[in-house]
């Protein structure tokens, strides 16, 4: 795992460096940024940055699993999960 990491209020201070925005208003932007991404994915709507970023809605079956503590099989409900796909320029950006 990465040693180093970026929380969003260092993200936005970056951000806000580099555009020369302030940092409220890029707050603003990528909170309406991250409510649009959950609104999306949400209702089943896969959204996709060429070249970054694709993310969507996947669908997982029931299933039977194993209570690791007793070894009791239990059923697993069906449910929703979520894929997100690095893009080419992501991809190109980390080797």
């Amino acid at each position: 795992m990465a040693d180093k990491s970026l929380n969003k209020t260092e993200l936005v201070a970056a951000v806000a460096a580099a555009s020369g925005q302030t940092q409220t208003a890029v707050n603003e932007v990528l909170d309406s940024l991250f409510a649009t991404l959950a609104d999306s994915v949400s209702n089943g709507v896969k959204v996709t940055i060429p070249g970054w970023i694709a993310v969507e809605r996947t669908s997982r079956a029931a299933r039977t699993g194993r209570n690791p503590q007793t070894g009791e099989a239990i059923q697993i409900a069906a449910g929703n999960s979520v894929k997100i796909s690095a893009g080419s320029k992501l991809k190109a950006a980390v080797k």
